[in-house]
């Protein structure tokens, strides 16, 4: 006598790959409507992001979309002289590749990795199928899009009427902001490039907030101690872009727009 064996079923590689790093770390993902995920998450490939990689260059057309888990992107604009200054950040509120829905293919800004980490990654032309479906995907990317032109803005004006101590911690809260803790790995040099400024500009700016006891800073490693005392040092631009976020972001927001 012969006993039938049970027949056993593959479980895709990509949902093993979401048990370990849930794609709702991401807050777009997150937002993503059952019928949406059932046609984007086995398409989404799990990527190692490194300190100092860049993703996508300036003019270069955008092959794929990234939606950070716990690392941080910063879009930089390069000037011809190689200076440069930081546009906006990108950690797991969001997604690297607006260009491509937005129907430009390429931008005039370059995304280099702030934070290593991990990310979802995306072919492009996939986004841009959903997109053209004219439903969910589209009203939250085109509310993301506000957000990020949010940052943008704000940040130009705070490089413009703001000390570089005030600019640091907007970019410090930002920046933890987009992290599991308050610890950041990044060297004074980097920061300077973030921001747009002279090297020693950070150096003072950071002293002083050591100084205060806000941050502990060592060896390339910044820990935010006193995160109350940091948002009263800093100017109103961080407040205004997490306000215009949470607004936008919302879960209200997604079922108007669903």
């Amino acid at each position: 006598m012969t006993m039938d064996m049970p027949e056993q079923t593959t479980v895709p590689s990509y949902v093993h790959t979401q048990k370990i790093h849930p794609i709702n770390t991401n807050q777009l993902l997150r937002e993503l409507p059952k019928e949406v995920d059932q046609r984007i998450l086995p398409h989404l490939e799990l990527v190692t992001l490194e300190l100092g990689q860049v993703i996508s260059e300036a003019g270069s057309k955008q092959r794929y979309v990234y939606f950070p888990l716990d690392s941080i992107i910063s879009l930089l604009y390069v000037m011809e002289n190689g200076a440069s200054a930081e546009i906006a950040v990108v950690g797991n509120d969001g997604m690297v590749g607006v260009a491509l829905f937005m129907g430009g293919e390429s931008t005039t800004s370059r995304a280099v990795v702030q934070s290593a980490g991990f990310a979802y990654r995306l072919l492009g032309q996939r986004l841009v199928d959903e997109f053209n479906r004219h439903g969910a995907m589209l009203h939250l990317m085109l509310r993301y899009s506000q957000v990020l032109l949010t940052q943008m803005a704000q940040t130009a004006v705070c490089n413009r009427h703001h000390s570089i101590e005030q600019q640091l911690c907007r970019w410090l809260l930002i920046s933890i902001d987009r992290l599991p803790n308050n610890h950041l790995q990044m060297t004074q040099e980097l920061i300077a490039n973030m921001l747009g400024v002279r090297r020693e500009g950070v150096t003072d700016a950071a002293g002083k907030l050591q100084r205060m006891g806000i941050i502990n800073y060592s060896r390339g490693h910044i820990e935010v101690t006193n995160r109350r005392l940091l948002e009263k040092t800093c100017c109103e631009c961080y407040e205004v872009v997490k306000r215009e976020s949470a607004r936008l972001m919302s879960p209200h927001q997604s079922c108007k727009s669903s």
